[in-house]
């Protein structure tokens, strides 16, 4: 392999020798792994679905090759999977949009030692004022990912809370697990969302792992 390629398909295969180097470590990564993964309260179509979308917001591309083509074994549509992905598109987008109201907090020297009240979030819609035709747009996107369509509402506010959980937002949780609960989600479909969410947070470090390998043996 060229020194040049940092990223091959066929890196992953490299994932295995984990087993030898941190042998317990790597098969309870395993293990949970697969236990998040697998079919529970929610489908193992719409639990790879989730995995799809936040394979896209840790950017691992190990993750979304695998992922991709676990969905197509579970029959999920090429429609469904961009939708999944634009929600993932929509919420990382939010929480950035979410957290600038730390920021006019910060700018107008409010002296609140907290950082995060879910009051604070009301804020937000100052930014109609301050960049309106960008805001605007934004709100306009987060509505169209967030609506019914191929995937329906209560499955995008599984996949929401699955990625606000990466992005480490807490309006977004707030926000997302109260459009759960309105969806009808059980608290034990909001976990295993985060379960997976979990799993492939943690994924995107184990795959990245076959590079430090590559690496490694480079010196």
């Amino acid at each position: 392999m060229s020194t040049e390629s940092l990223y091959q398909k066929s890196n992953i295969n490299r994932l295995g020798e984990f087993g030898k180097l941190n042998e317990e470590a790597f098969h309870a990564f395993v293990n949970f792994d697969h236990k998040a993964l697998a079919q529970g309260k929610l489908s193992s179509k719409l639990k790879e679905l989730i995995a799809v979308a936040v394979a896209h917001v840790t950017g691992c591309p190990y993750c979304i090759d695998i992922h991709v083509n676990q969905i197509k074994k579970q029959k999920a549509t090429k429609e469904e999977m961009a939708e999944a992905i634009m929600v993932a598109t929509a919420l990382k987008a939010g929480s950035a949009m979410a957290h600038g109201v730390n920021a006019l907090n910060s700018y107008d020297g409010t002296g609140d030692d907290e950082l995060y009240k879910a009051s604070y979030f009301n804020r937000l819609k100052e930014f109609s004022s301050l960049d309106g035709e960008a805001f605007r747009a934004f709100v306009s996107f987060d509505q169209q990912a967030m609506k019914a369509g191929k995937l329906s509402v209560k499955e995008k506010e599984l996949i929401a809370i699955a990625i606000a959980h990466v992005t480490g937002c807490p309006y977004c949780i707030h926000v997302h697990v109260k459009g759960a609960k309105k969806a009808q989600v059980t608290k034990e479909e909001m976990a295993e969302a985060i379960m997976v969410a979990t799993a492939l947070k943690a994924g995107s470090a184990m795959a990245h792992g076959v590079n430090a390998l590559n690496a490694y043996d480079e010196c």
